[in-house]
């Protein structure tokens, strides 16, 4: 029995692990918490483009709307209604893809208008 170590040189073992394993803790959550600020830091980052992304789309779709009342505002017959909203529907990633349809569809109704308007004055 003189080999196994006493009972005061297990507890310090169990002690220096449990030490150990503490500090290894500390030191992780500590680098978790490093990480996971980096992380918040790119999130807030990101949601303030995208909310200056989103005024700036806002901005050029009423300023579409308004140059399409403006053409049809020549046409006396014609009720152009209520501004479009946005819709909760649409998916951020294809954001170009709407403004492009936007615009095309701005395009073709200021053809129109001018062909109607054309028409009118004949």
């Amino acid at each position: 029995m003189p080999d196994e170590p006493t009972a005061a040189v297990r507890y310090k073992e169990i002690m220096g692990r449990a030490r150990k394993s503490a500090d290894d803790l500390r030191e992780w959550e500590r680098r978790r918490g490093d990480e996971l600020k980096s992380l918040i830091a790119a999130a807030e980052q990101r949601v303030e483009q995208l909310s200056d992304r989103e005024t700036a789309v806002r901005e050029q779709a009423h300023r579409l709307w308004r140059m399409a009342l403006d053409n049809v505002k020549r046409l006396s017959w014609l009720d152009p209604g209520e501004p479009p909203s946005p819709s909760a529907l649409a998916k951020s990633r294809y954001l170009d893809h709407y403004l492009d349809e936007v615009r095309t569809a701005y395009r073709a109704l200021s053809e129109a208008a001018d062909t109607l308007s054309w028409r009118n004055r004949r």
